[in-house]
């Protein structure tokens, strides 16, 4: 089979390219060998297993919708666990040396770095977000650029006063055409660092995420070029209301889960534009930001096509203020669920040229999969089981719920030991709400992301707020 090979800077970045053995740990092409074999038999013992319950379905409703149901409540759930599970079980994570990284700059110094913080009417949140990057501890020199994006409140004027207060190097640059992607592209024409890195107006860093956020993604694995690292998120107003305890288990689990996953593979599927690292001339080169809902995600797409790999640093930790209320909420994820399709479109995944990319970034094909069996297939499933008819809540498809304790025990303990204790970070037990989250989060987040399709597909004005 014929494989997509970029070359940048002469260096062949996709196709079947025997890379360096790692200095320690499993090549990722042996992982992921490994990991799709147990995933495979994993699935495939759960058909074997679920006969029975197919048998039962095909009676009541038919052949046709005796697999659908399977497929979308258990089948296509164990493939994206399994993968899940199964990947990192079988890697180890190696915190990024705090020594200066090696790159064009002054050999024993740190990178100078730009930190470009967009931002749209946040008179109320932007000196906490300045207050934060001048605590960092990163040793390198750093220049904070303010995208104003048309604020009409006295954003400029806090933030100029906060900047002043803390002594930062410190600029605003103005746009006046609305959308964060005009605002970030602007900035960026004013670079003059090597690395840029982005925060949002309403993410306030740890005092040491910068430094591990650099080191990170100034390294060179198996001699590939980083293009882009994700920092790691975390909700700063949990204890606001339930539905913000739900959305701070979503950050710490699911989506810290996933994006070490991708990063197991040199691709993290989504550098978000609320804290990320990028190589100024590597984001420059694919003409910047996009015009798009998910623009940090079709970037970082972009940039694994053509310039290099995607990693994910957990202890580059921000605290990101998550909506408090339903109706911003839903908005928000349906704006995640449509802009997960607009890349897709933009740059599908079996264009990526590396073939694990391919692979990794072709798993978003089965989210939607996901969403429809869990609103449609699953709820009803479990009010009929209520009700005594347990025909499609079986007790195979209920395995799933040990399961997942079993997966997000291990996720928690992880983060505790690894990221936690050592950058000093206390969070609450929050029992109540862990089982809201496990019971209740996932009706809302699917339905929220199957709007998002259908705005999408039904060619919707898009919103960015």
């Amino acid at each position: 089979m014929s494989q997509q090979v970029v070359r940048r800077g002469g260096a062949r970045l996709g196709g079947l390219v025997r890379r360096p053995r790692p200095g320690a740990g499993w090549r990722p092409a042996l992982r992921f060998a490994l990991v799709a074999l147990l995933t495979a038999a994993w699935v495939g013992f759960s058909v074997w297993v679920s006969e029975p319950w197919r048998s039962d379905l095909r009676q009541a409703i038919g052949p046709v919708m005796a697999w659908v149901i399977p497929v979308t409540v258990a089948y296509i759930p164990g493939v994206v666990i399994g993968f899940l599970v199964f990947t990192l079980l079988t890697v180890r994570y190696r915190v990024p040396s705090l020594d200066p990284p090696a790159g064009p700059w002054a050999e024993g110094e740190w990178a100078p770095v730009t930190v470009i913080v967009a931002a749209w009417n946040e008179e109320r949140g932007i000196a906490p977000t300045l207050n934060a990057i001048a605590r960092q501890t990163y040793r390198g020199a750093v220049e904070v650029v303010l995208a104003d994006n048309n604020s009409t409140d006295r954003t400029a004027e806090v933030a100029e006063r906060a900047a002043v207060r803390h002594g930062l190097t410190y600029r605003r640059v103005f746009e006046a055409e609305p959308g964060k992607h005009h605002a970030l592209n602007t900035a960026l024409e004013t670079v003059a660092t090597p690395l840029v890195v982005t925060v949002d107006a309403d993410t306030l860093l740890h005092d040491e995420a910068l430094a591990y956020l650099v080191a990170r993604v100034a390294g060179r694995p198996q001699g590939q070029h980083t293009s882009a690292t994700a920092g790691a998120l975390i909700v700063e107003n949990a204890g606001a209301n339930l539905l913000c305890r739900m959305q701070d288990w979503d950050f710490r689990l699911g989506i810290n889960g996933v994006k070490r996953t991708q990063a197991a593979y040199n691709s993290a599927l989504v550098a978000q534009g609320a804290f990320s690292a990028y190589w100024t001339e590597d984001v420059r080169a694919v003409g910047g930001w996009p015009d798009a809902i998910g623009e940090d995600i079709v970037l970082t797409w972009t940039l694994m096509s053509s310039r290099g790999i995607v990693q994910y640093e957990p202890c580059a930790l921000g605290f990101t203020v998550a909506p408090e209320e339903l109706g911003p909420f839903m908005r928000q994820r349906s704006r995640w669920a449509r802009g997960m399709f607009e890349t897709i479109r933009t740059v599908p995944p079996f264009r990526q040229p590396r073939v694990l990319a391919k692979f990794v970034a072709g798993i978003d094909y089965l989210v939607p999969f996901l969403d429809i069996g869990y609103i449609f297939f699953w709820i009803p499933g479990l009010i009929l089981a209520v009700l005594g008819y347990p025909l499609i809540v079986s007790w195979v498809s209920m395995l799933v719920v040990p399961v997942t304790l079993a997966v997000y025990g291990l996720l928690r303990r992880w983060q505790e030991r690894n990221v936690f204790r050592r950058l000093g970070v206390r969070r609450e037990e929050d029992v109540g709400g862990f089982w809201s989250y496990l019971f209740l989060y996932q009706a809302l987040t699917s339905s929220a992301s199957i709007r998002g399709y259908l705005q999408f597909i039904t060619g919707t004005t898009r919103r960015w707020r």
